[in-house]
């Protein structure tokens, strides 16, 4: 019976994704004349890359390790400690309600606010708005997730899934990797989860 009771939780919205990375983190209890260090490794012996300000905000916690978190500064990516790291609340969006996707090769960017809008940007095209829905997830694949989206141009339907990505051309890690769908082509990327 426990194991029913844990199988049915699991389903219920939100309860999976508790302890799901990416996530948005807000940085707390570190000294307003002091910083948080993000560092090469995840120990306090690393050596220091960067330092996060007191009261840093939508700080993007990639995935964690020994009670650390993976973060990006910049084109680089670092640990910094979860001690004072304090994760702010998803509600009901799966990952967050705002994230930006990008690719390479050819460049592009999709700009996502959940349940309202999307917008792709491509060189040598306009840009497409889309109206979209709320980012679905697998019915037996609870690490895969969909977006659809509509406008006067075509359709948009992408499949992102939380695992590491690179973005090839920067030393920055992500956190999602998005196929995108479009009328006629494909392309592939990473996402980063934003405030707004």
């Amino acid at each position: 019976m426990k194991n029913l009771v844990f199988v049915l939780l699991l389903l219920l919205p939100g309860f999976a994704r508790a302890d799901s990375f990416p996530a948005l983190y807000d940085v707390t209890g570190v000294a307003a004349h002091d910083t948080l260090n993000v560092r090469s490794d995840s120990h306090a012996g690393a050596a220091k890359l960067g330092e996060l300000a007191h009261d840093a905000s939508d700080v993007e916690v990639i995935r964690v390790q020994s009670g650390w978190g993976l973060v990006n500064l910049g084109e680089v990516s670092g640990w910094a400690s979860l001690h004072y790291l304090q994760r702010q609340e998803s509600g009901d969006y799966v990952f967050s309600r705002h994230f930006a996707c990008h690719g390479t090769e050819p460049f592009w960017s999709l700009k996502v606010t959940q349940g309202l809008s999307a917008k792709l940007s491509q060189p040598d095209a306009m840009d497409i708005n889309y109206h979209v829905g709320l980012v679905q997830t697998s019915f037996n694949h609870t690490n895969r997730h969909s977006l659809t989206g509509t406008s006067p141009e075509g359709g948009l339907y992408a499949v992102l899934k939380p695992v590491a990505c690179s973005d090839g051309m920067s030393d920055s890690q992500y956190g999602i990797e998005i196929d995108i769908l479009l009328d006629g082509s494909h392309i592939s990327g990473c996402c980063s989860l934003v405030s707004h």
